[in-house]
């Protein structure tokens, strides 16, 4: 967001800009992100209400404190019980409702802290299970220990914690290899930039502005 607000103020010939996104995405994951600038801002909430897809892949047999690759394994479980068919039939219970507790590497305020500063300085937190809504989820490839699910999902649902407890339920451990956020409401990635078309595509609204104007 900082990049894509620095071209546009350098481009812009402006030194301020308001710019915001409609929900954050954990530091290994890619996908859609919506950017709102000036008066759009104030749809924000309105973009981080709309229902989120994902596609995600999951390693079983295995935890990383943060349940994805930015920490190091560090428990191991068995996998050798684990068929295709019993890794369908537990996602069905990931559906409609479900109480989830966010993961400790989260940015989830804890006494006015993030939990992840507390988490990695190896602190005890205890993070309160919240309702969220799972409207789908479905089994994409399964080449065990590896699965792929795509997961369609309300506001506040923690695709690591999902791994987490998918994992437990498998009655073995679980964290994430890959995760792309493939839809945001309407907005699908094919709608969206790479950040390096960015300039282009500012260059591009700016022509088109400048000739308007005239």
């Amino acid at each position: 967001m900082r990049v894509v607000r620095a071209k546009l103020c350098q481009k812009l010939g402006i030194k301020k800009l308001k710019v915001g996104h409609a929900g954050t995405l954990d530091p290994l994951a890619t996908g859609v992100m919506i950017l709102c600038t000036g008066r759009m801002t104030k749809q924000i909430d309105r973009f981080q209400a709309e229902t989120k897809e994902y596609l995600a892949t999951i390693r079983l047999g295995a935890t990383t404190p943060s349940f994805d690759l930015e920490t190091e394994v560090d428990g191991e479980y068995p996998t050798a019980h684990i068929t295709p068919e019993l890794v369908k039939e537990t996602l069905t219970r990931f559906t409609g409702e479900i109480m989830q507790a966010p993961p400790r590497y989260s940015a989830v305020k804890v006494n006015g802290k993030r939990a992840y500063e507390l988490a990695r300085k190896n602190e005890d937190i205890e993070l309160k299970p919240k309702l969220l809504v799972i409207d789908g989820i479905e089994l994409v490839t399964c080449s065990l220990p590896d699965i792929t699910i795509r997961v369609v999902c309300s506001k506040g649902t923690y695709i690591r914690a999902l791994a987490r407890d998918i994992g437990e339920a498998l009655q073995s451990g679980a964290h994430l290899t890959a995760l792309t956020r493939t839809r945001v409401g309407e907005v699908t990635l094919s709608d969206c930039l790479k950040m390096e078309e960015v300039d282009h595509f500012l260059d591009q609204q700016i022509g088109i502005i400048g000739k308007e104007s005239k």
